[in-house]
């Protein structure tokens, strides 16, 4: 019988759910349906205007071939125009709308909070070094992952 309570796997899930459970909560309070991968497919798009689908899916660590329904929901709502490359034809390039700027705007307080949330129960530099060290085992198994970060170059 494994200890379920001492599996990292089994501890970043429930995690993983208490921290998406926080950012919807804090990001409802303003008005929006947002999600964490919809919030930084439009970071990045932000930080990098007019990238490329594929590179933006790369940016968030999302896999390829489902970065097109976020897009799809972003364009939908208004927060995210796609338009066709003129570099490659094949590629659709993103920009944020001006609503889409004003959502940034509005609920980076929100996503700031949510992330001290997910903290709570941890003193400032316990929350830094679990921070550090999730980055750390995150960057060490980045390869293994069916959508591994990758970095523009």
């Amino acid at each position: 019988m494994f200890d379920l309570g001492n599996m990292p796997g089994h501890l970043i899930r429930r995690y993983h759910q208490a921290a998406v459970a926080i950012f919807h909560r804090e990001v409802a309070q303003f008005g929006y349906d947002l999600t964490p991968v919809q919030f930084a497919a439009l970071d990045r798009v932000q930080e990098s205007p007019g990238i490329d689908q594929i590179t933006l899916a790369g940016l968030i660590a999302y896999d390829r071939t489902t970065i097109t329904g976020v897009v799809d929901r972003l364009v939908q709502k208004g927060w995210l125009e796609r338009s066709i490359s003129v570099r490659d034809r094949r590629a659709r390039v993103l920009h944020l709308t001006d609503e889409g700027k004003q959502v940034l705007t509005v609920i980076r307080p929100a996503v700031k909070k949510a992330q001290r949330v997910m903290l709570h129960g941890l003193s400032e530099v316990e929350a830094d070094q679990f921070v550090r060290l999730l980055k750390k085992a995150t960057e060490r198994v980045n390869e293994l992952s069916r959508a591994p970060l990758k970095p523009e170059t």
